[in-house]
């Protein structure tokens, strides 16, 4: 069973065991400093930021992170997402990372996904969205979007997160369900 809470200033030290991890080193290309770990994830650990870097179990052992946030909130990354893609407003982003290598190409990543938009719906009433710019090269990060069900609907020009990659990223999108109507705080 998959479960997640935000993560706390005691969960540094396995971030940056993760973090140093090949298979995650490659596409965050994180400082694993304590120093860097605390500086990144700090600011949101102690509410001081609006996303939520979010720690998932599975069956009660760590699994991987899930940072979540609102374009709104990251104007300068929504302004140039959305003048290459359609954009909603209200649309909220991911990205993850599977911690244990050992866990890693055995559907995982696909469930923490699939798990963390499902609950998006509820957690965020307002989003109308989940949109997921990823790097072209990592194919196993834009085929887990697609096995949680999220659609390709664009290619967009974006820094990436190693400098050795190219600026190409597939963008992939989940509409929130029809019928599922926007909590009452939503805009009309």
């Amino acid at each position: 069973m998959l479960t997640w809470r935000r993560v706390t200033e005691e969960d540094f030290g396995l971030l940056r065991e993760w973090l140093a991890q090949p298979h995650v080193a490659r596409w965050w290309h994180h400082d694993t400093s304590a120093e860097a770990v605390a500086r990144d994830f700090g600011p949101a650990a102690r509410g001081e930021e609006p996303s939520e870097d979010l720690l998932v179990t599975e069956d009660g052992a760590p699994v991987a992170l899930v940072q979540r946030c609102r374009f709104a909130d990251y104007p300068d990354y929504r302004a140039e997402l959305a003048g290459q893609v359609e954009l909603p407003d209200s649309a909220v982003t991911i990205d993850y990372l599977i911690g244990d290598p050992a866990r890693v190409g055995r559907g995982l990543g696909p469930r923490v996904i699939r798990a963390v938009v499902a609950a998006t719906w509820t957690d965020h009433p307002d989003a109308s969205a989940v949109v997921v710019p990823v790097n072209a090269a990592n194919r196993a990060s834009w085929r887990a979007l697609e096995k949680a069900g999220l659609r390709r609907v664009g290619t967009a020009d974006l820094d990436p997160d190693n400098p050795a990659d190219g600026r190409a990223h597939h963008v992939y999108r989940a509409d929130r369900p029809t019928g599922e109507a926007p909590g009452p705080d939503a805009p009309a």
